[in-house]
């Protein structure tokens, strides 16, 4: 059977997005002109509001991918001769650790494996052994296993010990709250095609500013400089590079949206009915998740992929997809699974027509129910 709609998208993001959306990516914009400036410099006003950051950071906006964004943080918050500890339960915790490999930083991993969130005790005892340790990063909601991370506890932690935390916030800011009035943090980084809906093309740090007053020099590139950046931005309201212009827009317009919903209380509430409807569904089926009830997060889950004989995860992929839904590859070392995502502009109806198509194609696969070996 095959849908002659585009396919839903439950993945992490890029993500299904509306139709006014889109839509906002058919004008043509001028990189220079004062028009586009100020729709980027609103942009990074609403951004701090949703954060409560307004009079303590600042919003650096980057183009390309979320990592590198990341990256870019990385490489200007953490001092050349400083020592990140690198909180680690997945991929993009792994990826931190990998980025700063390049860069040639010093830093120390707690690696939790793929189940279990790096234990604030854990990060305390690693702090007061260790002196050296300037920073500490952690992953908000490690999208590889759908885990959410105690950040609040991580972060108290942190600033009691006279550190300073960096999170990688790609899968979590916009649905999750965040208040830096409460929240003590130097960078928070995410991207445009979260949980705010927009479109693949920028991410943005939010930097405490007198944090961000003393980075000029640390940064190992010019293009991903956002000391550079934002004095550049301070300067001329403009970016330094070309822009992605109709990404900026389409994300202006996702920013709208997100507001009408009822900003992140609005955006939780109906990702957290998503993640209710998904698990129930899937666990009548007898699939299991990954991850205890107690971890799991509103953004992905995972579920172990059925023992049966017959499975076999491209089939049952193309099989889905024949039925309007694309879901997601497991990204996990050591066990089989895959990934469904519960963000984007999907809604109860959206869950429940993906569980009826993976029983449909259970069915045609000959497998009686989703249990793990």
């Amino acid at each position: 059977m095959h849908q002659l709609r585009e396919p839903y998208l439950l993945t992490p993001g890029p993500l299904t997005t509306s139709l006014a959306t889109k839509s906002a990516m058919l004008r043509d914009w001028g990189s220079w002109d004062s028009d586009f400036n100020q729709l980027t410099a609103a942009i990074c006003r609403r951004l701090l509001t949703v954060a409560h950051a307004e009079a303590s950071h600042v919003c650096v906006p980057l183009q390309g991918s979320g990592t590198y964004a990341v990256e870019a943080a990385l490489a200007t918050l953490l001092p050349r001769d400083g020592k990140a500890l690198v909180l680690m339960n997945g991929a993009y915790g792994q990826r931190m650790a990998r980025i700063l490999e390049y860069l040639g930083r010093n830093f120390m991993p707690l690696d939790m494996g793929d189940y279990l969130p790096p234990l604030p005790d854990q990060v305390e005892a690693m702090l007061d052994a260790d002196p050296g340790i300037t920073h500490v990063a952690v992953v908000h909601c490690e999208t590889s296993s759908g885990i959410l991370n105690p950040l609040e506890a991580i972060a108290e932690i942190t600033q009691r010990q006279g550190r300073r935390l960096l999170v990688d916030a790609m899968s979590a800011f916009g649905a999750l709250p965040i208040d830096a009035r409460e929240l003590p943090f130097d960078g928070l980084v995410a991207s445009a095609n979260k949980c705010f809906e927009g479109v693949p093309g920028f991410g943005f740090a939010l930097l405490r500013r007198d944090a961000l007053e003393q980075c000029q020099g640390n940064s190992h590139s010019l293009s991903l400089d956002l000391y550079d950046q934002w004095t550049a931005m301070e300067r001329s309201g403009q970016w330094r590079f070309t822009p992605p212009t109709h990404v900026v827009a389409a994300f202006a317009s996702a920013l709208e949206q997100h507001e009408a919903e009822g900003g992140v209380a609005g955006r939780l509430a109906r990702y957290a009915r998503n993640k209710e409807v998904l698990v129930e569904g899937m666990r009548a089926m007898g699939f299991h998740t990954l991850l205890a009830d107690r971890w799991l997060s509103p953004i992905i889950v995972t579920f172990h992929a059925p023992g049966h004989l017959h499975f076999d995860f491209n089939l049952f992929y193309r099989l889905i997809k024949q039925r309007g839904f694309i879901i997601y590859p497991g990204k996990l070392t050591e066990v089989d699974s895959f990934r469904i995502g519960c963000i984007g502009q999907l809604f109860e109806e959206q869950m429940r027509g993906v569980l009826t198509a993976i029983r449909a194609v259970l069915d045609e696969m000959g497998i009686p129910d989703g249990s793990p070996r």
